[in-house]
């Protein structure tokens, strides 16, 4: 069972939902948005089907990480990682702080793009994260390359802190807290959440 979605509606792009990922169903449709090159920078491009099961079950079993299947309009479209710092290598970059989430998300290859839905998608994902009374700051460490997801994480609030080397990568190491990300989505989107 996956249990309850977290819903969002969008004001021009409708209903988003966040299931939690079932890997014995999800695992061959993963498989395929994480083999697509646009993923490059999720590093399992190579992977088998057996192996993002593998991940994902490992996710799925680990109480400090969480993989989220994002919904847009009833149709898979996202995914989502939210993980404790403290218990990641990033948290051996800087000084992790009581109530920071990190996260992860990407969005689905397609070929009929809608414009400002990636900015949807994250801002649906921040959402989720804060909904949680726990969650003071999201953390993130995307790779240094990925300029599309440094623009994207500032327009939500995001504030990077430096480059930081991790086992696979050198990453933006970047904080967003509730309040960043409440200031930058009462500029941006009409009804936001205070």
């Amino acid at each position: 069972m996956r249990g309850h979605p977290y819903t969002r509606h969008h004001p021009q792009l409708g209903e988003f939902t966040l299931w939690p990922v079932e890997p014995s169903v999800d695992t061959p449709l993963l498989h395929r948005w994480l083999t697509h090159p646009k993923a490059v920078y999720w590093m399992m491009t190579e992977a088998s089907v057996e192996d993002v099961r593998q991940e994902y079950e490992t996710i799925d079993a680990d109480p400090a990480r969480a993989a989220y299947l994002g919904h847009h309009r009833g149709e898979p479209a996202f995914l989502v990682e939210r993980y404790d710092p403290a218990r990641d290598p990033v948290g051996e970059t800087y000084q992790v702080r009581e109530g920071d989430v990190g996260m992860h998300f990407l969005v689905a290859p397609t070929d009929t793009p809608l414009r400002g839905f990636t900015l949807a998608v994250i801002d649906t994902v921040m959402e989720l994260l804060f909904a949680d009374p726990a969650t003071h700051r999201v953390v993130v460490e995307p790779d240094t390359g990925n300029h599309a997801v440094h623009r994207l994480n500032e327009a939500v609030g995001f504030v990077p802190h430096g480059d930081v080397r991790l086992p696979d990568k050198t990453g933006l190491l970047s904080f967003c807290t509730r309040d960043q990300y409440l200031a930058t989505t009462s500029q941006r989107l009409p009804g936001a959440a205070r």
